[in-house]
């Protein structure tokens, strides 16, 4: 059986910085991390900088210049996988933007074919909408914003059955509290986003089941002085909620007041769109154009349009921009977003997935290891 040694200064586990340590592989398999001079033979690299678990991102439109969309199959989120692998996230939950109820029908059905066939990177679904509030649209398009049916309901719950993890951004106004709790029950993690909920209606969803918020502070009721909002519920609950760290969607300040009132249960998402790991200027969202422009992207009337970023971007962010300790950065690329929808991914610890990053000692992506193979 192939084994690979790998050391480092540093080795973050997912929770802990542990010094100088070494990761065992053998195959597509962490067996082992123990103190270098504790490494057994074999073949050895030894890397400087830091080794992390491979990346987590739970909100990924697209990449490679596709989107997921109504034309999905297991070929194109392989695809997609594959190009956010490269990018360091070597898990991912592809994210169906708000659709027709046909296209939402074939993204379910290309994302079992894709657990079928043991797709590399495929963690699940993450249908965001068309179950929100059209007066909190974002970039989604309100023509297609709509309640949730008990067929939708149906289909919604057999998907969750049949695929690793299934994520669903929800809007209070959209759904009832019942919906709410028979999507947990069959196993989906339910979101609050896109939503001008109150800080009530978000404790009451909570109550139904819902874990997540998404996209922190973006296409929500904010933190007021009476009406706390769904930022308010995030900030004063134990509600999880994705971030995107690009100093963009979120001010600096407003993201580093976030991370000082809540020390656990954020992490950070790429809200990627189809020109990640591309060079691409531009891309079609359904009709409408959207701009690639000093790293924003942009509908024609100026809205933000998903993110053009990565999570070790993000991550560089947090640690050299808001002085956020590298232990707790990496994490919230790591262990909390997998921990989140349950998967054994986002960690290094004997058993898991070899799937690892190395950083340089200036927070730069160096390499990317995926089942044990590097990319």
């Amino acid at each position: 059986m192939t084994r690979l040694i790998l050391t480092a200064p540093q080795v973050f586990d997912g929770k802990h910085m542990r010094p100088d340590h070494a990761v065992v592989i053998e195959a597509s398999e962490i067996i082992a991390v123990l103190p270098i001079d504790q490494a057994p033979d074999g073949p050895r690299q030894d890397l400087q900088g830091t080794i992390a678990p491979g990346l987590i991102d739970l909100q990924v439109n697209g990449g490679a210049g596709i989107m997921l969309d109504g034309h999905a199959t297991a070929q194109s989120i392989a695809t997609i996988c594959a190009a956010h692998a490269r990018l360091g996230a070597t898990g991912i939950l592809p994210t169906l933007i708000t659709d027709t109820p046909t296209a939402t029908t074939a993204v379910i059905a290309a994302g079992i074919a894709a657990a079928r066939a043991k797709t590399p990177g495929f963690l699940g679904l993450h249908l965001e909408g068309p179950h929100l509030d059209p007066k909190r649209q974002g970039a989604h398009d309100p023509a297609l914003i709509r309640p949730m049916t008990d067929t939708d309901l149906a289909e919604l719950c057999h998907a969750a059955a049949h695929l690793p993890s299934l994520m669903l951004t929800l809007a209070p106004a959209s759904v009832t509290l019942a919906q709410i709790t028979k999507l947990t029950e069959a196993g989906a993690v339910v979101s609050l986003g896109h939503t001008e909920a109150s800080y009530d209606q978000a404790n009451a969803a909570t109550k139904a089941g819902a874990a997540c918020v998404t996209h922190l502070f973006n296409a929500m009721s904010q933190l007021g002085n009476r009406a706390p909002g769904l930022v308010g519920a995030v900030l004063s609950g134990n509600l999880h909620a994705g971030i995107i760290a690009d100093g963009l969607h979120v001010h600096p300040a407003t993201l580093r007041t976030a991370l000082a009132a809540r020390q656990d249960g954020l992490f950070l998402v790429s809200d990627a769109m189809a020109v990640a790991g591309t060079t691409l200027t531009e891309f079609t969202l359904g009709s409408r154009r959207i701009l690639r422009q000093n790293g924003r992207l942009l509908l024609a009337d100026g809205t933000l349009a998903g993110a053009d970023l990565s999570l070790p971007q993000a991550i560089a962010f947090l640690i050299t921009q808001l002085g956020q300790s590298p232990s707790r950065a990496l994490a919230m690329a790591s262990h909390i977003p997998a921990s989140l929808i349950g998967t054994n991914a986002g960690t290094i610890r004997p058993g898991a997935p070899a799937d690892l990053v190395h950083f340089d000692a200036n927070w730069h992506l160096n390499g990317v290891w995926q089942n044990g193979n590097r990319l």
